[in-house]
């Protein structure tokens, strides 16, 4: 597996990452903890050195899965987990957010316990509290780096005066937002601000939350705990007005012997080199398909087809809810 450094930084990962929250949260039920543990040191023997969890996704279990599951490997991966929802006494979410200091402080304490590690090497702030400066997170995260709690500070969903202005009171190392071919915002302000700060990007969804695999369309039911029954583009209708896109990295990936999977993430690989998606999923042939895409070399005119396609083709429905929207890009 190829290594890519996130940013200007010193932080070093396999060019791509796991996304671990599906295995506890959000898709469904919970999958099966000990197959969960062998996936994940799966992905350490296929040269997958970067794995991506947070407080909210459980909560707190999946913290615990990731790590009693890199154990074995401390020292040798990188574990980023995320701070930012609030929670009550007994660990219930109350659905809001706090990023209030103190409150940072005692959650930070919890997630070095489960991850079961001195200091977290890549802390994310969850989504941008609006009740607390931007200025007073950054602040923190930087006491908590001094005292060796943290390594490096990330943000997730922010937009760029948000980064310009916690970057400069602690240096960001890494954003993750949603990139992909069907949602690229990304590109308009954040991606040129990244590149000006020298700051590396994470793409959590990299497949479309796995419409761009080509194994979802209008006929697809999902659990009722799954998180996308909520989510207008899956809606039916849009699932098949969205179908596009999806043929066109079929036709890709049939010239580049590839799936739409891999095609999709080696796009993104393409972008920027200091970019690092972290693909999710419960199975390992999935797993093996998505760290396939690192060995997909698109040539320029693939890239070239793939834009001018694109350019041509609608994506139906918002990306989320209204409520969960009113939490992103502030």
């Amino acid at each position: 597996m190829q290594k890519r450094r996130l940013g200007n930084s010193n932080l070093e990962a396999s060019a791509i990452g796991l996304g671990c929250m599906g295995m506890s949260f959000g898709y469904g039920p919970a999958a099966d903890k000990q197959e969960m543990i062998a996936l994940i040191r799966a992905a350490v023997d296929r040269g997958v050195t970067f794995f991506d969890t947070a407080q909210v996704y459980g909560p707190f279990t999946n913290e615990e899965l990731v790590g009693e599951a890199l154990a074995p490997f401390r020292g040798q991966v990188v574990v980023a987990t995320k701070f930012g929802f609030d929670f009550d006494d007994n660990g219930k979410q109350r659905g809001g957010l706090n990023s209030r200091p103190e409150y940072i402080r005692q959650m930070t304490e919890g997630s070095l316990k489960r991850l079961g590690v001195e200091a977290i090497d890549l802390y994310y702030q969850h989504r941008v509290d609006p009740q607390v400066p931007i200025e007073d997170v950054a602040g923190t995260v930087k006491e908590l780096i001094g005292e060796g709690k943290v390594k490096h500070f990330g943000l997730s969903e922010a937009g760029a005066q948000t980064i310009r202005r916690a970057h400069a009171i602690q240096p960001v190392t890494a954003l993750q937002s949603e990139y992909s071919l069907w949602w690229r915002e990304p590109e308009e302000s954040v991606l040129p601000t990244l590149e000006e700060l020298g700051i590396g990007f994470v793409p959590f969804s990299p497949l479309g939350k796995g419409f761009l695999t080509g194994q979802v369309d209008e006929r697809t039911t999902f659990d009722s705990t799954d998180f996308r029954n909520t989510v207008p583009r899956f809606s039916p209708e849009n699932r098949k007005a969205n179908q596009p896109l999806v043929e066109l990295l079929v036709s890709i990936a049939a010239r580049n012997r590839a799936t739409p999977a891999q095609v999709a993430i080696a796009w993104l690989l393409a972008q920027k080199p200091w970019i690092v998606p972290i693909p999710g999923t419960t199975k390992l042939r999935r797993l093996e398909e998505n760290l396939g895409a690192a060995d997909v070399s698109l040539t320029p005119d693939d890239l070239a087809n793939i834009e001018r396609a694109a350019a041509g083709i609608a994506v139906h429905g918002e990306r989320y809810s209204e409520s969960a929207q009113r939490m992103i890009d502030r």
